[in-house]
């Protein structure tokens, strides 16, 4: 309960650094409930004592960034013309990713392989997290946390070898 409370407390301050963001108070709030969701999904993750305001802004940056390369990606692909021009029409028909989400499902798969002290520094790396971050939220040495990433990244690479990774 003590978590919620402090969460809430700070809830005013996320808004106004998400409006820094957004520009929108639309998107600002719900990039301050994205946030909260988070906080609370990872909540095992922080550490009494820690400071729970730079925590939740490091989410908030991490989850912002992730949202942009997303929409990003996703407009680069998604055609705003009423009419598909022929090159447009020849990529779409040239290119078909439905193979993604088979690999997603093998990657899927092979998280689910990794054992907690290998899965969520793993997981924390690759949503943003600094390693000093990551060491500080587990509270275990960083370079504990290096090693867990590496070793990870070994064992996902074996297990998704079919793909070829550089």
């Amino acid at each position: 309960m003590e978590f919620n409370n402090l969460v809430t407390q700070h809830s005013i301050s996320l808004k106004s650094y998400a409006r820094n963001f957004t520009k929108d108070q639309d998107d600002a709030n719900d990039l301050v409930q994205d946030t909260l969701v988070k906080a609370i999904v990872y909540f095992k993750n922080f550490r009494d004592g820690t400071n729970l305001k730079g925590w939740l802004y490091t989410i908030m940056k991490n989850t912002f960034i992730n949202n942009y390369r997303r929409i990003t990606k996703t407009n680069t692909f998604i055609t705003q013309e009423e009419e598909i021009s022929p090159s447009n029409l020849l990529v779409s028909a040239a290119i078909n990713n439905g193979e993604n989400k088979f690999i997603m499902e093998d990657i899927n798969t092979a998280l689910t392989t990794l054992t907690e002290d290998y899965y969520t520094p793993f997981t924390m790396y690759f949503e943003g997290y600094k390693y000093h971050e990551i060491a500080e939220h587990l509270d275990i040495p960083i370079g504990t946390v290096k090693t867990r990433i590496h070793v990870a990244r070994r064992m996902m690479k074996k297990s998704l070898a079919a793909y070829k990774f550089n």
